[in-house]
């Protein structure tokens, strides 16, 4: 006998999943969820009393209006989170291709980290975060930007470590959370196996009886995307989601830079209220009245309601990501505003520290550092750099960022480089060109300047960067051992052990180990190495030689000479 989920009976009785759960609760059927299964048998009894409920409404209040939720229902937000290589790029291409509408010739002109797909008539807002590991804090500041988290988990290689780490990111969020299963294409997918691994985890599938919304899809083929965003739809129903467009107004910074034809660039998803052309607004220590607003096609829009994303420009600075934006009456108001904080950052960096102890100062100036110029190309490259380099540690060295800012690296920064007199200068680009003036200037003075596209090449040389600092390591590398069969006083040179070369070799000026008995008696280097009456560079396995050992003269018969040489270990 067929039988039907929750959510789809209510498509059928033409009332929301969440009113249609809220109503059997009334009627003494607690417990409900969107994907319970229910019989035809059960789905007919549901039926008729659903007809009774509407009937017995109708009969008591005709004329009383059902009251209306605040605001609207408005496009869901939804970022795309998990592990590198498991399809995120590619889901997130699909339907970019397939569901958003473009009047232009070529598709869409911009990236503005966030744009809007068109599924059954409703609209919603995919913010386009990045997957890379070092990108966790972006991936962060998008989960708590948004409404729902796309969980991307390829069914061939399964829950990987970055997924564990998405799966943290929005459990810390709150937000509600769709497994999409990806990859199942191909012949060596388990998706299976990658439900049990999450509900090992205790994301127990809905088919299973759990409460974790679970979709086999191909973002390459495309199968299962579109299920994945009905089900996208069906949350947001669940969940509520509303806007006022007539509210205050509510909107965070998701990524912002700056653009040498634009100036300072910010996009921000509206989340309640509507942001205008014209509205005077703050983000941090940044303000302005908005000059234009593009959308995610970079056309200009006069204004953006809940749920929009929204490129915004007219700011007097690069705001930093995960910056709520804020609509303030006036100029006036809004420099005041932004004066207060940068009033109250300066308070906090003047503000008196502990008096270091003596120990604490013998260790300060014992430390070397390495002073970081960081330039990126967005804000958000940036936190993401400094979080990876965060990561980084090596005892006895300090890491510094001297300063951080987007845009190309210009004069100004090798200028700031060259004036760093407590550590070494280094600086770094990440995504950015190298001014051929700053260029000029940094191999007059010496700055080194390094640029990357890579984070973990960027991470990997400034760690060997510290590691340099503290000087190269040492390897000791047995090479040879020899055993003394006889020795001879020489007058005006001292001791010489005649030696057979028991294994390896035994090298000129290669360092040595004397062994009595099995005790080490004495360490140094080897003074002279000859074969008969002959200087040589080497003597190798089963040679006799005569050697000298550097300020010792009781080396005596028996003796275990072993020769090891140090190496500087790369970095």
């Amino acid at each position: 006998m067929p039988r039907k989920r929750i959510y789809e009976l209510a498509r059928e009785l033409g009332m929301s999943t969440r009113d249609l759960i809220l109503a059997l609760e009334k009627l003494g059927m607690p417990g409900m969820s969107a994907f319970h299964m229910v019989s035809e048998e059960e789905a007919e009894v549901i039926r008729g009393l659903i007809a009774e409920q509407k009937a017995a409404e109708a009969k008591a209040a005709p004329e009383a209006e059902k009251p209306k939720p605040k605001g609207q229902p408005r496009p869901p937000v939804v970022a795309v989170l998990g592990h590198i290589d498991h399809g995120k790029t590619t889901l997130l291409d699909r339907i970019r291709r397939t569901h958003v509408a473009t009047e232009e010739a070529g598709g869409i002109t911009q990236s503005i980290g966030a744009y809007q797909a068109e599924v059954d008539g409703k609209l919603i807002t995919f913010i386009d975060t990045p997957g890379h590991r070092a990108f966790t804090a972006m991936r962060a500041r998008g989960a708590k930007a948004t409404d729902i988290a796309i969980l991307v988990v390829a069914a061939d290689d399964g829950v990987m470590a970055q997924t564990l780490e998405a799966l943290d990111h929005i459990k810390a969020a709150g937000v509600p959370m769709i497994v999409a299963i990806n990859k199942i294409d191909k012949p060596e997918a388990r998706p299976d196996v990658v439900m049990q691994q999450l509900a090992n985890l205790g994301y127990v599938p809905e088919d299973w009886g759990g409460n974790t919304i679970m979709i086999p899809i191909s973002a390459l083929t495309g199968q299962g995307v579109q299920d994945l965003l009905e089900m996208i739809l069906l949350v947001a129903e669940m969940e509520g989601i509303y806007g006022d467009p007539e509210g205050e107004l509510e909107a965070i910074i998701i990524e912002s830079h700056l653009d040498p034809a634009k100036g300072p660039v910010a996009t921000a998803i509206v989340k309640n209220g509507t942001l205008r052309e014209r509205d005077v607004v703050v983000a941090g220590t940044a303000w302005g009245r908005i000059r234009a607003l593009l959308d995610h096609q970079g056309k200009r829009i006069p204004s953006a309601g809940p749920g929009t994303p929204v490129q915004i420009l007219g700011l007097s600075d690069v705001p930093p990501p995960g910056e709520k934006l804020e609509r303030v009456q006036s100029p006036k108001e809004a420099e005041e505003l932004v004066e207060k904080r940068l009033e109250e950052e300066r308070a906090r960096k003047l503000a008196p520290r502990p008096r270091p102890s003596l120990a604490e100062l013998l260790a300060t100036a014992q430390k070397k550092s390495l002073v970081l110029i960081i330039k990126a190309q967005t804000m958000g490259a940036l936190e993401a750099v400094k979080l990876e380099l965060g990561t980084i540690q090596a005892e006895g060295v300090e890491l510094e960022v001297l300063h951080a800012g987007v845009g190309q690296i210009s004069e100004s920064d090798v200028l700031l480089a060259a004036t760093e007199t407590q550590g070494q200068p280094l600086i770094l680009g990440f995504g950015v060109k190298v001014d051929p003036k700053a260029q000029a200037l940094a191999d007059q003075k010496g700055i080194p300047i390094r640029t990357y596209d890579i984070i973990y090449d960027l991470a990997l040389d400034v760690e060997r960067a510290l590691k340099r600092l503290l000087g190269p390591e040492i390897r000791e590398v047995k090479v040879g051992e020899a055993e003394v069969l006889k020795t001879f006083n020489i007058s005006g040179v001292g001791r010489v052990a005649g030696c057979l070369v028991r294994s390896g070799k035994v090298v000129r000026g290669g360092k040595v180990r004397v062994l009595r008995n099995g005790q080490e008696v004495f360490s140094g280097e080897i003074a002279s190495l000859k074969r008969f009456a002959e200087d040589v560079r080497e003597v190798p396995q089963g040679y006799e030689c005569g050697l000298r050992i550097r300020d010792f003269d009781d080396v005596r018969e028996g003796d275990v000479i072993e020769v090891y040489v140090l190496e500087e270990v790369p970095v």
